[in-house]
């Protein structure tokens, strides 16, 4: 509907003369308003020298190909809002029925190549909530950037150097010398939970008493080593089950052996940006417009956390990729200028690197906050939730807010078969179609001839609002990639299911009239396409029975 009705105002402006591109179409926040709209005339109204609203009678009188609408009309100061005629919603129907994703996709990215980067959880322990939401949401968003015609690496950092991972290490050791009975002082800060002492007894059977004697800095390697690969098994394995997978995995560590750490320094101190002062050397990322400039070496000599996390988004910049993503818990909101420093010293413009930030997650079960978990000590897991309530229903929930706002997750509304679950509600949607066309075909009825139906049938206010809605697919689509924000897809999913159950309720699809039969199981096989299509961005499955 969009580039049609671009194409109609470009030969508009045309004939009267007028030079514009770039024309802004909307959907209508109310469905009164038409079917798009466009405050063109308002944008003209300057050069012109002329009222809005005069110029958009112009433009409604110029509009050569009117049998295209039912109805054109000004509203407010200037907008001017279009309302298809039937004829022409048929015919985009079908065009829908027949292309499928050409039909309800648009190559935006043009084969940009987009890193992004994200969950990049501490190997120190099981993934919490808060990481499997930004796993949903980068998940989602790598999906939705690759339907719009970009090439997408996904990436984990790996933070498997520094105090975190050695922490760990010291607590492990410390719960292994205590299982053989020893009064072995736990660390302070350490971490905690049942699957520390897992990790102590896989030592302890495969050591046995070997380390008892000896003091953590002597084992520390093996200590170390053991157990965050170990933890960092477990999180890959949590990632498959949520249904996430990644391109490649980038190593802490891997950036210290392969020198890159201090080459990356080595680069921002030719270009002029590192310098010493009180035995430190820091970067200059005041010259970029952060709030201080930042120590990347300390007085003894100790890198900061800051130093890898340069050398890392230098080599990200090396890739050659056309725009990279991080995306963060909302915690990490001071450290955006600093990292935009470092890509902008690095020669590259700050907004080549975008980065999203994801709010936490409060776990709720029937209204009232879930105790923390056993195994994890200080929350729960997501492993727990998805294995409670499985990951469609996680991942979607996840996604039906923005990222960087607060979400509160019901465990018992995730798991009520209703209305009031939002995943339950638009993937019935989705199954109640599949019984249908089950129902119809037990009927004899050829389902196979769907696109040639009369679709003129579909006349009822409710079919012409379905039809308008699943046209209105790929602007929403187009939004959603340039904004880079998939939980518009969410949105939407829920406003077609919402409007689709009410229908399924009021009227018969199998009827003993076999034409106007064949139309209703057209537009529901055009729902099916666009459900398919949602939910495979998102990350869903698309069940056929409930």
């Amino acid at each position: 509907m969009k580039k049609r009705l671009q194409g109609i105002l470009q030969e508009t402006f045309k004939s009267l003369g007028i030079s514009f591109s770039g024309v802004d179409i909307e959907l209508p926040k109310e469905e009164s308003h038409g079917d798009l709209a466009t405050p063109v005339a308002m944008s003209l109204s300057k050069t012109l020298k002329k009222p809005p609203r005069k110029i958009a009678e112009e433009i409604i009188h110029s509009i050569s190909e009117k049998d295209t609408f039912e109805k054109i009309e000004i509203a407010g100061p200037g907008f001017i809002n279009f309302t298809f005629s039937k004829a022409y919603l048929y015919s985009e129907m079908k065009a829908l029925m027949r292309d499928g994703l050409v039909f309800l996709r648009s190559d935006i990215g043009k084969g940009k190549r987009v890193q992004v980067e994200f969950v990049s959880a501490n190997p120190t322990g099981p993934l919490h909530l808060g990481h499997g939401r930004g796993a949903a949401v980068g998940n989602a968003l790598s999906n939705l950037l690759k339907a719009g015609g970009y090439k997408v690496e996904k990436e984990f950092y790996v933070n498997d150097a520094g105090r975190q991972v050695r922490l760990l290490g010291m607590s492990v050791f410390a719960k292994y010398k205590q299982l053989s009975g020893m009064d072995y002082p736990f660390p302070e800060d350490g971490y905690r939970g049942d699957y520390v002492e897992e990790l102590a007894k896989e030592l302890k059977i495969a050591y046995e008493e070997q380390f008892l004697k000896m003091e953590f800095d002597e084992v520390a390697e093996t200590f170390i080593d053991s157990s965050y690969k170990k933890m960092l098994a477990l999180i890959k394995k949590d990632l498959e089950d949520f249904g996430v997978y990644f391109d490649s995995w980038q190593s802490e560590r891997g950036l210290y052996e392969e020198d890159e750490v201090q080459q990356a320094i080595k680069d921002l101190k030719e270009r002029g940006y590192i310098y010493e002062k009180e035995g430190a050397t820091w970067f200059t990322s005041t010259s970029f417009g952060d709030d201080k400039d930042r120590v990347i070496i300390k007085k003894d000599g100790e890198y900061t956390y800051f130093a890898p996390d340069i050398a890392y988004h230098r080599k990200k910049i090396e890739k050659k990729f056309d725009e990279l993503i991080d995306i963060w818990g909302a915690d990490h909101h001071g450290y955006i200028p600093r990292i935009q420093a470092v890509i902008q010293a690095l020669g590259y413009p700050k907004e080549s690197l975008r980065v999203l930030l994801v709010q936490i997650v409060s776990l709720l079960r029937g209204g009232k906050p879930v105790q923390m978990s056993k195994r994890a000590g200080e929350f729960v897991t997501l492993k727990e939730v998805v294995e409670e309530v499985g990951a469609d229903t996680t991942k979607f929930i996840f996604l039906t807010r923005r990222p960087d706002s607060h979400l509160e997750f019901d465990l018992e509304v995730a798991k009520a078969q209703s209305a009031e679950n939002p995943v339950f509600y638009v993937q019935y949607a989705n199954a109640r179609i599949n019984s249908i066309f089950a129902h119809a075909k037990e009927q004899g009825i050829d389902v196979d001839k769907l696109k040639n139906t009369d679709l003129s049938l579909l006349n009822t206010h409710e079919e012409l609002r379905i039809i308008k809605k699943l046209l209105a697919y790929p602007m929403v689509f187009e939004g959603a990639v340039i904004a880079h924000e998939p939980h518009r897809i969410t949105f939407y999913l829920q406003e077609l299911a919402g409007i689709f159950h009410p229908y399924y309720h009021k009227y018969k699809v199998v009827t003993a009239d076999m034409n106007l039969t064949l139309a209703r199981l057209a537009l529901c096989e055009a729902i099916r396409i666009v459900l398919k299509d949602g939910f495979e961005i998102l990350g869903l499955s698309a069940p056929e029975r409930m």
